[in-house]
């Protein structure tokens, strides 16, 4: 592993001192994304004691050549469908053994986790994860020869929070479930993620989108656990707390910051409509997965043995906890537009 961070590490610094520090070079923009599951594009797969891995079919199966990707999804990811649609190049995740200086050089780095979250114990029954802090180490490690330059020619993406309520403050097997109360959960979340914001500015991010949450009570799994079948409302009500103070946060750093653009992508009054009103947007099913085992509920991951949907492209949710393609791509044109970028190459194609 050491060899590996070294080679990255030089392999980085020489795309810094030859490409993207030259004004006669026409070097493409990168990212560097950094995440959980909605975000991951294979980095547990290499992880071979995670138990949120998406190493089975049916994910992927509208990706590619349709096997399993590491995507938790049947297609394409939030982030991926951003990045097409800005003409960026997909960055492969940052444990897959074809990565070298060519591949970051053209692509960039998707440091993404299944599980990860904003805390480090967040996840923790899940055995294997990258958390934010690790994957900030990781990316570090290739950056460390690059503080406060490489920003200016790449593109960060931030996607974190919804493991830190579900599979941590929510569960009571954790200590902070039981330490804190809703507000000073949150507090902690935010006093956190700015420690760790101003990092990833220290190691060179001047262009950064952090995603907020969705309606977390909406999801599957937190409908299932209701009598009703409805949204678990206190949940919604953290992440929308979340996101309020995250945004604040973003703003606050970007007035802060010298040359800094960073940036709050909000979709979730756009998710909760489409979970509402399905129709309106050409979906039958918003409330449960399309790969599930039937009336054996919640299965919580996709698996070989599972039933699919007649039709994916009319359920909002792929398995309990993630949407499926075509509700991705949905929530991806809504931050493009609220953040006003351009859509330049962009592609329906997975």
């Amino acid at each position: 592993m050491e060899r590996r961070r070294t080679k990255l590490a030089v392999a980085v610094a020489l795309l810094l001192i030859f490409g993207l520090a030259s004004q006669k070079c026409s070097c493409d923009v990168v990212q560097f994304i950094f995440g959980d599951s909605l975000s991951d594009v294979g980095n547990n797969n290499y992880l071979t004691k995670s138990l949120a891995r998406a190493a089975l079919p049916w994910y992927g199966i509208d990706f590619g050549n349709g096997m399993p990707n590491g995507r938790f999804s049947n297609g394409r990811t939030v982030a991926d469908i951003i990045g097409d649609n800005m003409g960026l190049p997909r960055p492969p995740a940052f444990l897959d053994p074809t990565l070298d200086e060519n591949v970051i050089f053209k692509n960039g780095v998707n440091y993404a986790s299944g599980g990860g979250g904003i805390l480090n114990e967040t996840s923790s029954l899940f055995i294997q994860r990258f958390s934010l802090y690790k994957q900030i180490e990781l990316f570090q490690g290739t950056q460390e020869f690059m503080r406060m330059k490489i920003g200016r020619e790449a593109f960060y993406v931030v996607a974190m929070g919804s493991n830190d309520f579900i599979n941590n403050y929510l569960l009571p097997v954790y200590a902070d479930s039981w330490n804190y109360n809703g507000d000073t959960f949150i507090t902690y979340l935010i006093t956190t993620l700015e420690g760790q914001l101003r990092l990833l500015y220290s190691l060179g991010a001047r262009k950064l989108t952090f995603f907020g949450l969705g309606p977390m009570g909406c999801i599957p799994l937190q409908r299932i656990l209701t009598s009703s079948g409805g949204c678990q409302q206190s949940t919604n009500k953290l992440a929308l707390d979340f996101n309020k103070q995250s945004t604040k946060l973003l703003s606050d750093l970007a007035s802060s910051l010298p040359n800094s653009t960073f940036k709050f992508g909000d979709a979730y009054d756009a998710f909760q409509d489409l979970i509402n009103r399905p129709y309106l947007y050409d979906f039958n099913n918003s409330h449960g997965p399309c790969c599930s085992l039937g009336k054996i509920r919640p299965t919580l991951t996709c698996t070989p043995i599972s039933t699919l949907c007649e039709d994916r492209s009319k359920f909002v949710f792929w398995d309990e906890y993630h949407p499926t393609d075509k509700a991705n791509e949905l929530i991806a044109n809504v931050i493009l537009k609220k953040l006003g970028y351009n859509s330049t190459n962009g592609t329906d194609n997975p």
